[in-house]
């Protein structure tokens, strides 16, 4: 290029059409989260504001319905405890289990590729026939659970039927069946650590736990945020296994909330604006959750 020769401008003209391009491959998708989360989202709130079964006419009765949920009926709090503590026994278990099959299974060979498939196969089934098996399993009378305590001539549990051990039982069930998704991800997390600074930890002589917490764990730190959003939310929103085991029972023992919200809007006189009051609340608390997530723990995690 010759000194002094200036570079031609770029046309500020843009192809016709090329402007609604990107709107149009988005429209779709767009239209279904309009229709499928945002409106149902939107009429939740609305409906939380009404007494309505589905039967006479809306009545606005205002925040009535939140009223009765936290100062009248004592069954509301009773599932949002259940609902805490079975979500913090299935992230605790979750995580704490991932990571150390995680550092377990790291070294690749195929004994550990074989334990790798295992794991992941409970994943692969529905949660429904997962909830069958182990209702099997805890049965008192026929379980193998309690078999094994015979042959070792334990004493026998009620399992499922223990006010004190129903909840903690269910919660196992969702960690068993999710454990090998987990798994996966902190496994691959482990492994892509570059391999230059476990060189210079190795050389350094740097024990194994401090190791781990110096080095392992701030580089694995964005998939284990991950799966705690992830986990936090699911179990919030835990159904299928509680239905299917023990439908809340015994008692009240192991109702959550979206059981609760299930028996409240179809079984209960189909309260709907009750139920609905119910979820806005649950939706809210996840809200809330991710915010703290996102603003507190957000700030621990090392990216590289």
């Amino acid at each position: 290029m010759r000194p002094g020769r200036k570079l031609p401008r770029p046309s500020g003209r843009k192809s016709s059409g090329t402007g609604l391009v990107p709107y149009l491959l988005v429209g779709p998708a767009m239209l279904l989260l309009l229709i499928f989360v945002f409106y149902p989202l939107v009429n939740l709130v609305y409906l939380s504001f009404f007494d309505y079964n589905l039967i006479r006419e809306k009545t606005f009765v205002g925040l009535k319905n939140y009223e009765v949920l936290f100062f009248v009926k004592t069954d509301f709090l009773d599932a949002l405890r259940n609902t805490a503590v079975y979500t913090l026994s299935v992230l605790f278990f979750s995580l704490l289990l991932a990571v150390l099959f995680a550092l377990w299974l790291e070294p690749d060979s195929r004994i550990n590729r074989f334990l790798q498939k295992s794991m992941f196969t409970p994943y692969l089934i529905s949660m429904v026939s997962c909830a069958y098996i182990w209702s099997w399993m805890y049965d008192a009378d026929s379980g193998i659970l309690n078999a094994m305590l015979a042959l070792f001539g334990l004493p026998l549990s009620r399992w499922l039927n223990d006010s004190d051990l129903a909840l903690f039982c269910v919660a196992a069930v969702a960690v068993w069946k999710s454990l090998g998704y987990y798994l996966i991800i902190v496994l691959a997390s482990i492994r892509s650590i570059p391999a230059e600074i476990l060189e210079a930890a190795a050389l350094d002589n740097t024990p194994p736990v401090r190791k781990f917490f110096r080095i392992t764990l701030p580089m694995i730190s964005p998939q284990l945020f991950f799966l705690l959003i992830t986990i936090t939310i699911s179990s919030f929103k835990v159904f299928d296994v509680v239905r299917v085991m023990t439908d809340g029972g015994p008692g009240n023992a192991t109702d959550v909330l979206v059981t609760y919200i299930y028996r409240y809007a179809f079984q209960m006189n189909a309260r709907v604006g009750y139920a609905s009051a119910a979820g806005t609340v649950l939706l809210v608390i996840l809200m809330i959750l991710t915010y703290f997530y996102f603003q507190v723990l957000s700030k621990r995690v090392h990216y590289q």
